[in-house]
């Protein structure tokens, strides 16, 4: 069932994933080696409470943090804890919040210092895969457009796409219909229509594409071992052009400063 939204829910929407955002990139400024992943998610959790919202995973059906922080080949659901992030290592940092009755969801992989090549071209690749599979979410296209942007793209450069995890609808819930995959064929799935709003979240692993389930029963990691990039956008389907309701202008505001 999917729940078409007014202006009104797609402004307060946007207000959480701004807050996101912002809390996203204040997470990117202590990404540096030695810290510790679960010092990276009290910050967020002060940031997010300091800003009128609440934290949209803690709790989220068990889960014990603000943020889902998954290093090097850990794909999503990383737990915080004492791990002290090295050079050349790479965190996903995934956000929720909870403002007004609506959720906030939001993803960016950091680089911890200087990271290899292959590393280097992960993330880029990855990043841009976002928002080639954004650039298709307007009225009339399908699912499977989203999905074959960001396949096509991340398979050229010889990376692989995530099968087991997707993108979603969000709203009121976190997790809302319609799913939307990273892969797919063009003109196929569910069409799109104005006032969706959805999370399209690449998840593009450096080596093989299976992945299994870590001994917390939430991580997932690359069966391999090899590196995993993620990033995610929260974004109102529209008429002729998507209203991309996340920024990376933040985080990249913190890159220019460096």
């Amino acid at each position: 069932m999917i729940h078409y939204k007014t202006l009104e829910e797609i402004e307060i929407l946007k207000e959480n994933a701004i807050l996101v955002s912002k809390t996203l990139a204040e997470v990117g400024k202590a990404v540096v080696p030695g810290v510790k992943t679960k010092t990276l998610d009290k910050l967020a959790e002060e940031y997010i409470r300091d800003n009128g919202a609440v934290p949209g995973f803690l709790g989220y059906d068990g889960f014990p943090g603000t943020l889902c922080l998954s290093v090097n080949d850990v794909i999503v659901h990383g737990f915080p804890s004492d791990y002290e992030l090295k050079e050349g290592d790479i965190i996903s940092v995934d956000c929720g919040t909870i403002y007004k009755g609506y959720f906030g969801d939001s993803a960016y992989t950091f680089p911890v210092g200087e990271v290899d090549e292959e590393t280097a071209l992960l993330l880029k690749t990855t990043e841009e895969s976002l928002y080639l599979g954004a650039a298709q979410a307007i009225d009339g296209n399908r699912i499977g457009d989203i999905g074959n942007a960001v396949q096509q793209h991340c398979e050229a450069q010889g990376f692989s796409v995530v099968r087991e995890m997707v993108g979603h609808g969000i709203g009121k819930d976190m997790h809302e219909d319609p799913m939307v995959p990273n892969y797919g064929k063009p003109g196929t799935g569910k069409k799109l229509r104005e006032g969706m709003v959805i999370c399209v979240e690449p998840m593009i692993n450096a080596g093989v594409k299976e992945v299994y389930i870590q001994d917390n029963n939430w991580g997932v990691a690359t069966e391999d071992g090899k590196k995993s990039a993620h990033f995610e956008f929260t974004i109102a389907v529209k008429k002729g052009k998507p209203q991309i309701l996340t920024t990376f202008d933040y985080i990249n505001k913190l890159k220019n400063k460096n």
